[in-house]
């Protein structure tokens, strides 16, 4: 493994740490997958897309689930160097892709984001709040009204909210553009806020001479957690991402729509939120179809009867 190597993978690391929650023992799988792949490959900064292809030889003798699990670590580790300007291209769609099933992200009901928000209100709620809590009001707001990924939240420009324009216009993965509606409860959490933002800031959320880490946002949103009594590590940006995501679908939202708002580049990526509330979805096919007001005139013969069609 190269020096490149290694300090691009402790970077990527601390990004998993820090949006995706990933667990001590995620960490270190994903270290080793990267580690094995880089000797594979002699090196995974500059490896090519061909190079790549050449990973579904030498896993040829692992499980399907195995082959899934290094893949994604490489998906996940390419995607990041081309979201932070690290690498122009995104090898990694040479990558093999086992079929294996795809688990269900991790999401918080209603009742518990409620939660999150009444110990937010309640710290708010006296006669000089500290500009600590108004900082945190503004960013659930942001991370849950919105669903914007941990760097695009903690990476907003100071001036990126307009009081008359309600919706943001970010640039995600792969640089493409996306337009974000926000609330009219985040765009007054962050008016809140920005008085407190020093004037010479180029950042919504700074933190000594850049922004707010996404480290520390995750250790702000694993606190609040604990504080409103929801265990820490249920929690994370990421999660309160997936729960904009999952709470839109549930109150009716076009799956388009959502994929536009998360910035997914594959609607199959939004789909997966499909298969989170699956039982009010086949309800509201029942409910709302034209034919679900239909009776029929004679139950329909099943498709298997032995008896001749009339």
């Amino acid at each position: 493994m190269t020096a490149d190597d290694a300090g691009l993978i402790d970077r990527f690391l601390e990004m998993m740490a820090a949006e995706r929650g990933a667990s001590r023992n995620t960490l270190l799988a994903y270290r080793a997958d990267l580690n094995g792949a880089g000797e594979l490959l002699g090196g995974l900064a500059g490896a090519s897309k061909d190079g790549l292809g050449t990973l579904a030889v030498a896993w040829a003798a692992l499980a399907a689930s195995s082959v899934a699990r290094k893949a994604s670590a490489l998906r996940a580790f390419y995607g990041f160097l081309e979201e932070e300007g690290l690498r122009a291209d995104n090898p990694s769609a040479a990558l093999p892709r086992p079929v294996t099933q795809r688990a269900l992200p991790k999401i918080l009901s209603v009742a518990e984001v409620d939660r999150f928000f009444a110990t937010i209100a309640e710290r708010l709620d006296v006669e000089h709040p500290v500009p600590a809590d108004l900082r945190l009001a503004a960013l659930i707001e942001l991370l849950y009204g919105s669903g914007l990924r941990a760097t695009e939240l903690v990476s907003l420009p100071r001036r990126a909210l307009s009081h008359d324009r309600p919706f943001l216009i970010l640039k995600g993965k792969g640089a493409r553009e996306r337009l974000v509606p926000i609330s009219d409860r985040a765009r007054a959490a962050v008016a809140v806020w920005l008085p407190h933002v020093p004037g010479d800031s180029m950042w919504l959320f700074p933190s000594g001479k850049s922004h707010l880490s996404r480290i520390r946002l995750y250790q702000l949103v694993k606190t609040l957690a604990a504080a409103s009594g929801i265990a820490p590590e249920r929690v994370s940006p990421h999660v309160l991402r997936h729960a904009f995501a999952t709470h839109l679908l549930e109150g009716g939202a076009d799956l388009r729509a959502l994929q536009s708002m998360l910035g997914h580049a594959d609607i199959g990526t939004t789909q997966i939120y499909t298969h989170v509330d699956s039982r009010r979805l086949v309800e509201l096919v029942n409910q709302r179809h034209p034919l679900a007001g239909m009776r029929a005139k004679k139950p329909h013969q099943r498709v298997d009867d032995d008896a001749p069609a009339p």
